[in-house]
Formats: structure tokens, C-alpha cells, sequence
């Protein structure tokens, strides 16, 4: 790997462990409010709509200008959102605009990578990346826990600085505090990422026209045969994914009776999972065998139900480590081969946002469902057989989607070529 690519590395790990720690202090914030349960998944669902909502322009964004510029001044922006959290904003507003920055980050961060790595390399490179952000999100869901655990935090809020009146009383705001310097460090490796020399004709700031050109690009990745069935497989996992984020916590305060600082463990077990599966998945699926780990897909949505059967910690740590085992697994390969496939159909900024307005569109989705099924005080064990059951049925379908595609073109031949 060339040498940038490690700094990028760094930037995306010291970003998204910031992102996954807010979470749980989010959240944190949100009890201390004394919020009810279902306003909880809203948090993510308040961050993601950025993502949806600018979609036709993070794209031409992420191509105005080098993609390390681009990643800096939206981590400031991250910044900007954790501080609205002191200034008596609502937990779901302040969370929103850190959204806002991740929405016009992601486009950068993942653009790069194409413009830096041949495509031979984009299988190993994704596993790096996705096994790197799972790391973060393993070590920030455990630092929001222990940043808002009762030890640290009335440790943390026992500093007094003489004749300055801070403003921070509580577990929460003291854990916001740490993580917005963690924001930071983000920022300071963002300023290190090199330029890779690639430039874009000039970006429209038309927004009619910035539209018109998102859904000409949505129309050609959907219906390229091999950028549908990885579209449509990263949208399930990327929904499924933040979904089961509050699946766990809230399946680990009923079954397991954890509090909310050892449940964000839980989180981090299986990220734990998804990165193993990542790593091998980089060692041993190259771009031109992508579509065979489908299967995959499937078998995870049926072992997801074998949670409501668990009620000790011994138990769950496996289980949910095999869960993300095979969502890492089956992941990486088609995240690669989407990225390969939009690169070739269209500019890195614009592919990615392409990928991002559907997968998180399906995280709004499933999270607005998720916390409507809670509001209906529909029970937890109920709600795992439900998830499992959609995820399992849902990949079936995208198999069979891409057998009867088979029939017409040959995979393979479509990989480095653009004949869709």
C-alpha cells in the first residue's frame, strides 16, 4: 500500500471512534434528560438524514477540491456539532450536524481510495478500512461507556480549574468534552493526507443541475448487473447494521440486565466480529469472486434469532462475535466491488454518494420502523426474529436477483469494463 494510505487509515479511525463514542454519550445525555426509550434509535436516524438529504451534493463537494481538504473541514464540522451539545441543544438537533459532517466526509474518505489504489487493490484496501473503522467503533462504543461509567466520570468531573466556572456537571457532557478532542486529532492526521493529483471537470454549483446529475448516476449504478446486487447488498447491511446497534442495547438491559456503559460493550463484541471477518474476507475474496459470498448474507440472518435464547454473558459473547464474523465477511467484497464498478461508471464522489443516499436512506428506514415497533411496546426477543427473518429473506432475494442476471451477462467480463 502506498504510503498515504496509512495516514487516511489513521484519520478514519481517530473520526469514527469519535462518532461511536458521541453515540453512547448521545444517549447517555438523552436518560439524564429523562427521554423516553423510543426517541434512542432517533439519535442515529437524525444523523443519517444528512446523508439522504445531501446526497446530490456532497458528490460534486467531494470532487471540488482534494479529498484530505475535504475530510478536514468537515471534521470540524463534527466539532462544531459536539460543542451545540453544551449550548442547551437538543441531544437529536446537536447530533444532526455531526451528521452533516460525516454526510460530507464519507464521499472523501472512500473516493480516495479509488484514486489512490489500482483496482486490484481495492479488496485489501476495504478490508483495511472496514477493519480499521470496526476497530474504532470496538474502542469508542467502549470509551463512551467508560467515559460515562460512574469511576471516570466523577474523576473527569472532579477537576476544578480555579475562577472558571466550566459549565460541565454531568457524566455526559464531561464524555462530550473528551470526545471533541478526539475530533480533533482526526482533523490534525486529515491535514497530513496527501493530494493524490486527481481532478474533476468543474463541479456545477447549480443545485437543479447537481440533482439532475445525482439521479442520472443513481439510474446507471442500479442498472449496472453488478452495481445493483452490491448496491443492494451494502444498503441491507449498512440499515441491519445501525438497526442492530440498539437491537444489542436494548437486548443486552433485558436479557442480560447490563446497564448502559457495560451494554456498549456489547456493540463493540460485535465489531469485534466484523473486523475478523473483514481481514479474512481481504486475505481471501479477490474482486473477481466478490458476488460468491452472497450466501453468506443469509446464513447471518438466520443465526441472528439465536440471540432470544441467550440470558448470560458467556453465551452472547460468541454468538454475537460469529454475528459479525459473517457480516464482515460478506461486506467487504461487495463494498470493494461497488466502489470498483461506480469508478468506472462515473467519478469516486459521485459513485459514493450514490452509495450513501441509498444505504442510509435504508437506515432512516429501519430505524424509524425500529422505534415505531418500540413506541408499539412490542417486545425485544420478537423484534430479533423480525430482523433476522428480513435479513435472511431479503439476501435470497438479491441471489436470486443476480442468478437471473447471470443468464445474460458473464460477472466476471464485467469487472474492469464498463459495458453495462
Amino acid at each position: 500500500m502506498k504510503r498515504g494510505f496509512y495516514t487516511i487509515m489513521a484519520a478514519q479511525f481517530f473520526s469514527s471512534l469519535a462518532d461511536n463514542a458521541l453515540l453512547i454519550a448521545a444517549i447517555a445525555l438523552l436518560i439524564e434528560m429523562q427521554a423516553p426509550d423510543w426517541m434512542k434509535p432517533l439519535l442515529k436516524l437524525f444523523f443519517t438524514v444528512s446523508y439522504v438529504v445531501l446526497a446530490p451534493f456532497v458528490g460534486a463537494f467531494a470532487d471540488s477540491m482534494p479529498k484530505g481538504k475535504v475530510m478536514f473541514l468537515t471534521n470540524l464540522i463534527k466539532v462544531v456539532g459536539c460543542a451545540l451539545m453544551f449550548l442547551a441543544i437538543h441531544p437529536l438537533l446537536a447530533y444532526a450536524v455531526v451528521g452533516f459532517g460525516a454526510a460530507a466526509y464519507s464521499p472523501a474518505k472512500y473516493g480516495i481510495l479509488t484514486e489512490l489504489l489500482p483496482p486490484e487493490k481495492l479488496v485489501a484496501a476495504n478490508g483495511w478500512i472496514e477493519g480499521t473503522t470496526v476497530a474504532s467503533i470496538i474502542l469508542g462504543t467502549v470509551l463512551g461507556g467508560a467515559l460515562i461509567s460512574p469511576h471516570v466520570s466523577s474523576f473527569m468531573l472532579g477537576f476544578d480549574l480555579p475562577m472558571i466556572d466550566s459549565g460541565i456537571d454531568t457524566p455526559a457532557e464531561s464524555a462530550i468534552l473528551i470526545i471533541g478532542l478526539v475530533y480533533l486529532v482526526a482533523a490534525a492526521f486529515n491535514r497530513r493526507i496527501p493530494d493524490t493529483g486527481a481532478r474533476y471537470e468543474h463541479q456545477t454549483r447549480n443545485p437543479v443541475k447537481q440533482v439532475r446529475e445525482f439521479a442520472h448516476c443513481l439510474v446507471v449504478l442500479w442498472r449496472d448487473k453488478l452495481g445493483q446486487i452490491s448496491l443492494a447488498v451494502t444498503t441491507l447491511f449498512w440499515g441491519a447494521g445501525a438497526t442492530l446497534q440498539f437491537i444489542v442495547l436494548d437486548w443486552a438491559k433485558s436479557a442480560l440486565h447490563l446497564p448502559l456503559s457495560k451494554a456498549a460493550i456489547l456493540q463493540g463484541v460485535v465489531a469485534v466480529g466484523i473486523s475478523v471477518g473483514a481481514v479474512v474476507a481481504a486475505r481471501m475474496i479477490r474482486l473477481r469472486d466478490s458476488v460468491r459470498v452472497l450466501p453468506v448474507g443469509v446464513a447471518m440472518g438466520l443465526i441472528v434469532p439465536l440471540m432470544t435464547l441467550v440470558s448470560s454473558e458467556i453465551v452472547a459473547f460468541p454468538l454475537l462475535i460469529i454475528i459479525g464474523g459473517l457480516a464482515g465477511f460478506f461486506v467487504v467484497p461487495m463494498n470493494a466491488l461497488l466502489q470498483h464498478r461506480g469508478h468506472v461508471l462515473m467519478s469516486a464522489g459521485h459513485s459514493i454518494a450514490v452509495q450513501n443516499f441509498n444505504e442510509n436512506l435504508n437506515i432512516l428506514l429501519m430505524l424509524g420502523l425500529y422505534a415505531l415497533l418500540i413506541r408499539a411496546e412490542l417486545g425485544v426477543n420478537a423484534i430479533i426474529i423480525l430482523f433476522g427473518g428480513f435479513v435472511a429473506v431479503t439476501m435470497l432475494l438479491v441471489m436470486r436477483l443476480h442468478r437471473a442476471n447471470q443468464r445474460k451477462f458473464d460477472s466476471v467480463a464485467l469487472i474492469g469494463h464498463s459495458e453495462h
